[in-house]
């Protein structure tokens, strides 16, 4: 048999480990899998260089598009590029900050339609979970989208206002039935309410603004709710370690619960963060080292099971980068194209191996999804593969990203890894041609249901 494309590398990482191996692609699918040396034919081929590795196409679950209504903060087209310069294949695109935001099937169908033509990787939908759209959920789940997601604390725009517990485990029992999650950023309100002011250039006071306790509060109201209507509950960017330990319990009871966490809060540490730096303003925030050991350790032990980007871009404007006021900028980081190496880095220096690291990137949050094609270099899976230089040392330049805003946490930062080549079903992401698709949750099969 002739394949469309044939892929050889030395060290391709399968579900099985590294293995040297042969691929074959038919119609954007893995056809065929042999070990290196057999001489699969196609007509086309490509063979890796020395130092190079094959991996699966990560899986960001968890991105900030902002388009329509807000695309001069990102927008499909620099955001999709920024992801298959980072190695991501597939995205799945927050309900908010678009306008309108998606909270019923109207406003997921202008969404689509603003993807369908600029997307360079396959992008899916979550659903958002408001005050009063209960009614919506069920038109939406059978529209295709991957799960709801709700704030417990003020979204930071108004057409996407916070749920009352009340009304998320209201909702989570209507999720239950119709076997879809519900992804909560989980911040409580009245504990943020008692806590200080943020206004001012110190980060200091901006983490004393968004105690861990305000985590800790909100999770244990999702864990109960998960507890009470046996829907899926998702943690949303975990940034309190002081979190792990009832999530370890939940788990032990049987509590339908996953969680992730995000690069920034693996990378970067409170005890580094200037006075007046906003790049690195996020909610819920950037916390101490001590805390950051803590989410390694969580991940090590499989308490967090994903690490996507939470891309929550803005304009350099809204950052108030002149002012650096951490109370009035907008709170968001930028890491859609940077995930894989600043994780990757982090993790090689604390004696972490690549394949954790792929594994919390791409198969893990794929399962999440219920992307059952996704993630796994294995035959019948989107032949979605990254060609990476794990040894390869870089520095961040902000002005050669891909995002729209070139605003970010991590310019000037030297990281080990670079992503060489990307190819969605086979095909090389050039960068000028959108190949992307659009993705819905009709046929997948989530994890854990």
């Amino acid at each position: 048999m002739v394949h469309e494309l044939v892929v050889t590398a030395r060290r391709a990482l399968l579900p099985e480990g590294w293995q040297a191996v042969e691929i074959g692609v038919d119609d954007g699918t893995i056809t065929a899998l042999a070990p290196y040396g057999t001489g699969l034919q196609g007509r086309q081929t490509r063979e890796l260089r020395e130092g190079q590795v094959l991996l699966p196409g990560l899986v960001d679950t968890h991105v900030h598009v902002n388009e329509p209504g807000r695309t001069e903060w990102e927008g499909f087209a620099s955001a999709t590029r920024a992801a298959a310069a980072g190695g991501v294949t597939t995205i799945v695109d927050m309900p908010l900050n678009s306008i309108p935001p998606t909270v019923d099937p109207e406003a997921l169908e202008i969404k689509q339609a603003a993807a369908a033509a600029s997307a360079h990787v396959d992008v899916g939908f979550w659903g958002g979970a408001v005050p009063g759209n209960g009614e919506q959920l069920r038109p939406l789940h059978e529209r295709g989208v991957f799960g709801f997601k709700c704030f417990l604390e003020d979204s930071g725009v108004e057409e996407f206002p916070p749920l009352e517990p009340a009304e998320m485990e209201a909702d989570m029992a209507i999720l239950a039935e119709l076997g879809s999650m519900m992804i909560v950023h989980a911040e409580d309100h009245d504990t943020l309410a008692q806590a200080p002011g943020a206004q001012g250039r110190r980060y200091e006071d901006f983490l004393r603004s968004r105690p861990r306790e305000a985590e800790n509060v909100a999770i244990r109201a999702v864990i109960d709710a998960a507890r009470r209507t046996g829907a899926r509950a998702h943690i949303l960017h975990l940034s309190s370690a002081d979190a792990l330990p009832e999530i370890r319990q939940a788990r032990a009871e049987g509590v339908k619960l996953t969680v992730e966490t995000c690069p920034h809060y693996l990378v970067l540490a409170a005890e580094e963060i200037g006075d007046g730096a906003t790049t690195h303003k996020c909610c819920p925030p950037i916390r101490e080292a001590s805390n950051q050991h803590a989410l390694w350790e969580g991940l090590r032990e499989g308490l967090i099971d994903c690490v996507v980007s939470d891309h929550s871009p803005s304009t350099a404007e809204l950052k108030l980068l002149d002012v650096g006021d951490f109370g009035a900028a907008w709170g968001g980081i930028s890491s859609l194209q940077l995930g894989l190496p600043l994780v990757w880095s982090e993790a090689k220096a604390r004696g972490l191996e690549l394949e954790q690291v792929v594994g919390w990137m791409s198969s893990a949050p794929a399962d999440l999804a219920g992307l059952s094609d996704k993630g796994r270099l294995a035959e019948g899976m989107s032949a979605d593969m990254v060609i990476f230089s794990p040894e390869q040392s870089w520095s961040v330049e902000v002005d050669s990203l891909w995002h729209r805003n070139k605003v970010s946490a991590y310019d000037g930062r030297d990281l080990v890894g670079v992503v060489e080549t990307t190819l969605l079903r086979g095909e090389q992401i050039d960068f000028e041609t959108p190949r992307g698709r659009l993705i819905s949750r009709v046929g997948a099969k989530p994890a854990g249901a």
